[in-house]
């Protein structure tokens, strides 16, 4: 098995000059035709061989091709690899090769909008940009039946394990699909990549290009956000406060500016919040004395 991965590695050859062996057979041809039809005018059996030389000519006039730049000519003979062409220009070989062309291009594929759960069971609506190119172009002919369908599969079934892997958002610290596009991004090339690594394909970049809750829960689920960003901000305040709190209450304490007992210090604790927790600025009472 190892000995068949192993044949269709690329192997990269080099073909004759396309313009060296165009003037070669044009040559060839009329020199053949001239001396054929001289032996025929004589009457000898060597105009046969003489023929045989104009067919072995036009045989091999059949064997030029052109390779455009950023593309690759992958040769075969009788179904046998023989090896990949990469230079440019008009290129020449055995006419009963066949020549498969293979774009060396970068390319990008769009996903669809797929619909599938994020990692906490929410339906999602994820899409994303796959910039690819084809870096062995016998792995991308013989591994696989179609390279170009087999990336557009291959990307999207990525895509989908990805998602379900993630939850679409967290207020926590842990990685989500929306608060952090560079990691995700970086998940989704090297799952991509593994995937697409025996169709000889290199993933350039990748990246989400559209995210968002599937259409029937998007109301629900923007109350949620809603209120989890709410609960994540009062959980700051509070500690913030409680912290601010203690603070006051160690620094009278240390200074002695005024001595309070556990009554009058519950008092001033719940006071403090009041005002450090509340919506609103507060709105300070003055305490002027009594008038008796």
């Amino acid at each position: 098995m190892s000995q068949d991965k192993k044949n269709y590695q690329e192997k990269v050859i080099n073909s004759p000059n396309g313009i060296l062996v165009l003037l070669l057979l044009f040559i060839l041809q009329i020199s053949t035709v001239i001396v054929t039809f001289q032996l025929a005018r004589g009457g000898s059996l060597m105009a046969l061989f003489g023929i045989l030389g104009i067919i072995f000519v036009f045989i091999c006039w059949f064997g030029f091709f052109m390779v455009n730049p950023n593309q690759g000519r992958v040769l075969q003979l009788f179904g046998k690899y023989v090896g990949t062409v990469k230079n440019t220009g008009l290129r020449w070989a055995n006419p009963f090769y066949s020549k498969s062309r293979v774009s060396l291009k970068v390319r990008n594929f769009e996903s669809g909008r797929l619909k599938v759960n994020d990692m906490n069971g929410n339906p999602i609506e994820i899409a994303a940009v796959i910039v690819w190119e084809v870096v062995d172009t016998a792995e991308a002919i013989f591994q696989v039946d179609d390279y170009e369908d087999f990336v557009n599969i291959q990307s999207e079934a990525a895509l989908r394990n990805l998602a379900t892997s993630y939850p679409y958002d967290n207020h926590e610290a842990e990685i989500s699909l929306r608060s952090h596009p560079t990691e995700i991004s970086k998940a989704l090339r090297a799952e991509v990549q593994d995937r697409l690594e025996k169709a000889g394909v290199h993933v350039i970049e990748s990246r989400i290009s559209h995210l968002a809750y599937a259409p029937e829960i998007a109301s629900a689920m923007l109350k949620r956000q809603q209120a989890m960003a709410i609960i994540a901000a009062r959980k700051t305040i509070v500690e913030g406060a409680v912290g601010m709190v203690g603070m006051a209450l160690d620094k009278l304490s240390e200074q002695k500016i005024v001595e309070l007992d556990d009554e009058r210090k519950a008092a001033m604790v719940s006071n403090l919040l009041v005002v450090l927790c509340s919506d609103e600025s507060a709105s300070p009472v003055v305490n002027a004395g009594s008038l008796y």
